[in-house]
């Protein structure tokens, strides 16, 4: 790839970029003067501005540690480069957002920047009493921290910390989106943490791509490249998907498309995310073969990589454009909304309609991520066995059933009725506790991914590690050998429970946001760890005899029972100040409500742990078959000489036996 071609390329993505910023402001209208409170220019043209390098920089943290991670190679320069970009994108997205920090602030308070007293005191008042500002603030301490270990880490497991930090970074800007506060909070922040994700990865991938190009060899280059492109597939549909739901949410309807200004800044990303796309395609099915084969075509794929960088600024502009622009749907937090009930004041969204049995089947409340994770999750074992059918090997049918069912069990979970009805009903609150915490992880337990990852994905050999090689060492560490012993796992399982439920954690996960996503991350590593070490069939460091699997699981149905009877016999409303004050005039009393959540928690949440049992006991009685089998075929195998050796060795011992009792006769 020719040297200048790294002048170039950063140059038009900047230069897009500056350019689709003030095209959309003028679309928009976000850089006109206001009649009232007006920040002044600086202010309105510089927050969008330095919103759009806050994003680019993410983009360069984000996606040069995700190629350092999965594509490089620790060996190579190539890796060390995607170091120092990253370190340097961490430096900028710092001093970005504490710049973007004062210009909020300043656009806020109508006050320009000054170091007077007061501009001081109001700053600290915004970073500490508003919720944007500490927004601003988190997104400053997180980005400020990475910046440390992005420049101290150069170890390959150490870096994939630093890519945890880096993920963290995009949390703070998800929440601080059009709907915030609004109704369809929660849709709204998951779809743009998926899409500033996506979009981070797809354009910080790329942007490494060019630095390192002159470093390595055609034929490496054409490697990374085809790697690259396979995480920007993963990031076209995440992108595409969380952009479609972010503009639905925000516009409202078709007119809205093409009879405003933020209508139109949509339509134009769209119109660029579509050629985007189209270079994606051109990649894997032209472009990469040509690059080892010939300097041509390392040139060619080279002004391609030119003209879709200068796509991806302007997609990057208009998306801090519209960051500025005033939404057709007006969003206005539920709180403060004229007439809102409690239910919305609490939650966000208004109250659903009564609970009925049909309910189940016909409310829903969709999540992007997580419909995004069992999409994923089915492609992605679907790939794994038609990768092994197509070389020989057979896969049990049961097992893609079972992971199947795992992520159609997961998705209704974070998308139906259940999500739709558990932050006002404890009872459907508590089954979906169940589902995540038991009926999920036990069947897809039963698929056994590890296994089918292990098998179908190859092994690398150029010093990079992938997805099997990040397996293979997790499953090794010290850490898993100890949350894989059945003991831990159960302890894990059982206390959960109880902790989660009687601790300040459960109001966490009731009224926050990401307190609810971490509770069912937990949930669900929690009941896959302790159903993967009573029934799992994949590798892990610690293996419990069958008895003590029976002993643990007959523990914990008592430990699960007695938990379920705690609540059920509770004269206590938990979070009586949440549950307590919906305002529902349908259903059961919230205390009635809860009894029947402790109900579910004792008797549906013990039919997965029978089955556990169950299952344990055919794979003790199979395991026994099997022993016994191999016994008998190491017997054909050598003709019985076990058996022969037994009874010559009893033979003997009568003989001996014999000889000392004839001895005794003898003596007088």
């Amino acid at each position: 790839m020719p040297r200048f071609i790294r002048v170039i390329a950063p140059a038009v993505l900047l230069a897009a970029t500056l350019a689709a910023v003030f095209w959309g402001l003028a679309i928009g209208g976000a850089a006109n003067e206001r009649a009232l409170a007006d920040p002044g220019t600086v202010v309105r043209i510089g927050i969008p501005l330095l919103r759009t390098v806050v994003n680019i920089a993410v983009a360069g943290l984000v996606g040069s540690l995700v190629m350092a991670v999965w594509a490089f190679s620790a060996e190579r320069r190539e890796y060390r480069i995607a170091l120092d970009v990253a370190a340097g994108s961490a430096a900028v997205l710092t001093v970005a957002s504490g710049a973007t920090l004062i210009f909020t602030y300043s656009d806020l308070a109508s006050m320009p920047f000054s170091a007077s007293p007061a501009f001081g005191a109001g700053l600290a008042q915004f970073v500490t009493e508003v919720e944007l500002g500490q927004l601003w603030l988190w997104e400053l301490l997180i980005a400020a921290v990475t910046t440390v270990f992005a420049f101290a880490v150069r170890g390959r497991k150490l870096t994939l910390l630093v890519l945890v930090l880096a993920l963290f970074t995009t949390l703070p800007l998800a929440q601080q989106g059009h709907a915030a506060g609004a109704s369809g909070h929660s849709q709204a922040v998951n779809s743009l943490l998926v899409h500033l994700v996506g979009a981070a990865v797809w354009l910080g991938g790329l942007m490494v791509l060019i630095f390192i190009s002159n470093s390595v060899k055609r034929d490496r280059l054409a490697l990374l490249v085809s790697r690259y492109s396979g995480i920007a597939l993963i990031a076209f549909i995440a992108v595409s998907a969380s952009g479609i739901v972010s503009a639905w949410l925000r516009i409202g309807t078709f007119d809205a498309l093409f009879g405003t200004g933020y209508g139109k800044l949509v339509v134009l990303k769209a119109i660029a995310l579509v050629g985007l796309g189209a270079f994606g395609a051109a990649h894997r099915q032209r472009l990469i073969p040509r690059i080892a084969t010939s300097d041509r075509g390392a040139r060619v794929f080279a002004w391609f990589v030119v003209a879709e960088l200068a796509l991806m600024g302007l997609a990057s502009g208009i998306a801090g454009a519209l960051g500025r622009t005033a939404t057709p749907v007006p969003l206005e937090p539920a709180d403060e909304a004229i007439g809102a009930s409690p239910a919305e004041i609490l939650t966000g969204d208004p109250l659903p309609p009564e609970l009925t049995p049909m309910s189940y089947v016909t409310e829903w409340k969709f999540d992007l991520a997580w419909g995004l994770v069992a999409f994923f999750g089915i492609a992605f074992y679907l790939a794994g066995v038609i990768r092994l059918k197509r070389r020989g090997d057979s896969w049990p049918v049961g097992r893609t059933i079972a992971w199947v069912l795992g992520m159609l069990f997961l998705f209704y979970s974070t998308n139906g009725a259940l999500n739709a009805y558990e932050q006002y009903l404890f009872s459907v609150h508590m089954l979906g506790h169940m589902m995540f915490t038991m009926l999920i992880p036990l069947v897809l337990v039963l698929g056994a991914p590890v296994t089918l990852l292990l098998r179908a994905v190859d092994k690398r050999n150029d010093g990079s590690w992938g997805t099997r090689e990040w397996v293979m060492w997790g499953l090794q560490t010290p850490w898993s050998k100890f949350v894989t012993n059945p003991v831990v796992a159960a302890a894990i399982f059982v206390g959960s429970l109880w902790v989660f439920y009687f601790s300040p954690i459960l109001r966490w996960a009731t009224s926050e946001h990401l307190g609810h996503q971490w509770m069912i991350i937990h949930f669900l590593i929690s009941g896959y760890l302790f159903s993967l070490t009573m029934i799992g069939v994949d590798p892990v460091p610690n293996r419990a005899p069958y008895p003590l699997r029976l002993v643990i699981l007959f523990a914990t149905m008592a430990s699960h029972a007695f938990f379920g009877v705690t609540i059920m016999t509770g004269d206590s409303l938990f979070l009586s100040d949440w549950f307590g004050a919906m305002g529902r005039t349908w259903g059961a009393d919230p205390l009635a409500d809860q009894a029947t959540g402790g109900g579910i928690a004792w008797g549906i949440g013990e039919l997965p742990t029978l089955a556990l049992a169950l299952v344990v006991a055919v794979q003790w009685s199979r395991s026994d078959t099997k022993e016994q089998k191999r016994k008998d075929r190491a017997e054909d195998r050598s003709g019985d000489s076990q058996l022969e050796a037994y009874n010559a060795m009893l033979a003997a011992q009568a003989e001996r036996d014999a000889k000392l009792d004839a001895k005794r006769d003898a003596t007088p």
